[in-house]
């Protein structure tokens, strides 16, 4: 039985779990506003110490102490864009400190080149052009063919998630339903040209919940995934994945749900129990948020940096929102903060979520 957590925000941060407005969700329009408070240069110097520190050896270690069993690690490609990329820098010392504690890994390609949604969370150009572009699936299907390469004999990864939430629900979207299991088809044997061991997870269409999409298994070591968020929380909501997995006899996993109160991830967290269904909620940790097990405070001035990230941009919009910006002195001191909030001696971990999920809260 999986039981995990999402390492979100991480690789891909998203505006929400900052609470900033619309004009700054996907990581390139956060990234936008760092430029815009504080630079450039003191701005990627902050994304560096940013993917050093949020996650750590010590986040494992508490992770594992939870009881938790396996990790979800959202990335962006452009972090596994070469052998020596910093991505796999990173990762690789994620799979250390997971190899130490027992923690399986679930490599989540979560922003696809080209994108696979078309919205805030893959980082893409407005829409879903991977469908659509032959460049970014040759870009795509090179990512997983290398990092596959990288991981081909580390037990300690379990499976290689290859695309998150493809396709949204919006009615103008589902002409691109047909493509989904064809480009897992590409994808996967990339992957097995280097990799024969790993488990190869395919989500549904409709942000991980059509499973209509999908014929026969075509590889014999693969795993289906879906994601719920605001459903009821009785079996009603699971009935299709559990009767695809019983008529094809193939694991199906739960990689994302949560953003909900302690009573919700309870219940759900008891049904999916109950019909032998792995779990893995969203996200580890956030600012100033009771739903994710880690939280931690908001930052100095951040008040004001939420207010600016909500007005329109663009040149037409400069006066206004350099009156309505902190100084640059404040919000220099805004991700000074952020930095130092973010640490594991400044978290805290929210008891009655971890409860929620069945696990034990530190000091419980």
């Amino acid at each position: 039985m999986l039981r995990g957590t999402n390492l979100g925000n991480w690789f891909e941060p998203e505006g929400y779990m900052f609470h900033l407005g619309d004009s700054a969700q996907s990581p390139r329009e956060i990234e936008q506003l760092s430029y815009e408070l504080i630079g450039r240069a003191k701005a990627d110097a902050f994304w560096r110490d940013w993917r050093e520190n949020y996650i750590t050896e010590a986040d494992i270690d508490r992770i594992k102490a939870m009881g938790f069993n396996s990790v979800r690690v959202p990335i962006h490609w452009k972090f596994f864009d070469a052998d020596n990329a910093e991505g796999f820098r990173l990762m690789d010392r994620l799979v250390q400190w997971a190899r130490k504690d027992h923690i399986y890994i679930i490599i989540d390609l979560h922003c696809a080149p080209g994108g696979q949604t078309g919205t805030n969370i893959d980082d893409s150009d407005g829409y879903p052009w991977l469908y659509l572009s032959p460049q970014a699936q040759k870009h795509t299907i090179e990512t997983w063919h290398r990092i596959a390469a990288h991981y081909s004999r580390e037990p300690i990864v379990l499976g290689y998630d290859l695309l998150n939430e493809p396709i949204p629900h919006f009615p103008q979207l589902s002409r691109f339903n047909g493509d989904l299991e064809p480009l897992y088809r590409r994808i996967s044997a990339a992957v097995r040209e280097v990799d024969r061991n790993h488990v190869l997870i395919l989500g549904g269409a409709q942000w991980d919940s059509n499973f209509k999409v999908f014929g026969k298994p075509f590889d014999s070591n693969v795993m289906y995934t879906f994601h719920k968020y605001w459903t009821a929380t009785d079996a009603s909501v699971i009935k299709e994945y559990i009767e695809f997995r019983d008529k094809y006899k193939v694991p199906i996993w739960l990689g994302e749900s949560g953003e909900n109160k302690d009573e919700w991830v309870a219940a759900f967290t008891k049904t999916l129990e109950e019909n032998h269904i792995g779990w893995c909620f969203w996200p580890y940790k956030k600012m100033d948020a009771t739903s994710s097990e880690v939280t931690f405070d908001r930052p100095l001035h951040w008040d004001a940096i939420i207010a600016l990230s909500k007005m329109p941009g663009g040149t037409g919009s400069a006066e206004k929102r350099i009156a309505a910006r902190p100084s640059p002195e404040d919000a220099q001191a805004a991700f000074d903060d952020l930095s130092s909030k973010i640490r594991y001696s400044s978290e805290r971990v929210n008891t009655g979520y971890v409860r929620a999920l069945g696990l034990t809260a530190p000091g419980q």
